[in-house]
């Protein structure tokens, strides 16, 4: 750990406060149904800690600790208060018992995550290529671990001339990401969601930490929507791209644990039937059949070209 670098304990503790304090920067004690007194110097945007927990039911002495990351002994009906009180929708009471659970539990009790493998089993990529529409399978870090062929076809002007195929690094790094996501900002924002939760999920995972500090540093478009703490459960959606040979698509998709339990998950991108993205599927399928064949082509047609070796004559 470098000097600079939180103890984790006292980075869970800090999460704990801004994610809380970020939603309680969200509610007015107008939309909280408080009275306000014609109050026109208050410092600070949204609900005072003393009106939080009035609204959750507890001493704000209490609460001002819960904020400061002092999750010991924190009730169901406490959460279930702060849920009601700051309005949190199910990805950020998710985040929030995530959090909590992880404050409270004594360092020598917590065990690390195992890493994420980077090979995906045999099995699971004969799924993948049995699948008609493209399909990914996506780390917790939103690494790209798999794909099968008409998932790479459509993400091949993204991915090519990418070695490291992370989807945040796609979407912040790579400045194909603002023409290849027609709806880029939403984009932006899920990504950041996603890899927020899942650093709730598990605080100490040091790759996580690595990946949203190379993005910190080279991103402010990242930093800005990692400083929010929005949290999101994103597992169906749809997806519109643009793709240099077959233009526009509106791709609904599906995101699957791969299994119980599992932050690992295969994730497949399914077009209305006889839509307009259904037939530029179809031809883009097309188009990567014969690409290949042409590859395989001009690779065996290589071959075929290099002078075969002699023995000298003696």
């Amino acid at each position: 750990m470098s000097p600079t670098e939180p103890r984790p304990r006292e980075a869970v503790r800090a999460e704990i406060r801004e994610f809380l304090s970020s939603r309680r920067a969200r509610i007015t004690p107008e939309q909280a149904g408080l009275p306000t007194y014609g109050d026109q110097r208050r410092r600070v945007p949204g609900l005072r800690r003393e009106e939080a927990a009035l609204l959750v039911g507890v001493s704000p002495q209490y609460y001002i600790r819960l904020e400061r990351g002092d999750a010991v002994g924190v009730s169901q009906g406490v959460i279930d208060g702060i849920t009601h009180a700051l309005r949190l929708d199910e990805a950020e009471q998710a985040h929030l018992l995530d959090l909590l659970r992880t404050a409270a539990t004594p360092s020598r009790a917590r065990q690390r995550r195992a890493p994420v493998a980077r090979a995906v089993r045999p099995s699971l990529r004969r799924l993948l290529d049995a699948i008609a529409a493209p399909a990914v399978v996506l780390s917790a870090r939103l690494d790209v671990l798999a794909l099968n062929p008409l998932g790479q076809a459509l993400f091949d002007p993204l991915f090519k001339g990418n070695d490291d195929l992370n989807n945040a690094k796609l979407v912040f790094l790579d400045p194909r990401a603002t023409t290849f996501f027609r709806d880029w900002d939403i984009v932006a924002n899920d990504t950041v969601a996603l890899l927020r939760a899942e650093a709730g999920r598990d605080p100490y995972d040091r790759a996580l930490s690595a990946l949203v500090g190379q993005l910190s540093t080279r991103s402010e478009e990242f930093r800005v929507r990692w400083a929010a703490h929005d949290v999101r459960i994103h597992n169906t959606g749809v997806k519109k791209l643009h793709h240099d040979v077959v233009g526009d698509l509106d791709l609904p998709f599906e995101s699957l644990p791969i299994e119980s339990g599992s932050t690992t998950s295969l994730v497949t991108y399914l077009p209305e039937p006889d839509s307009s993205s259904h037939q530029a599927l179809s031809l883009l399928a097309s188009w990567a059949s014969s690409h290949k064949q042409q590859a395989r082509e001009e690779d065996r047609g290589a071959s075929a070209s290099k002078p075969t070796a002699t023995r000298p004559q003696r």
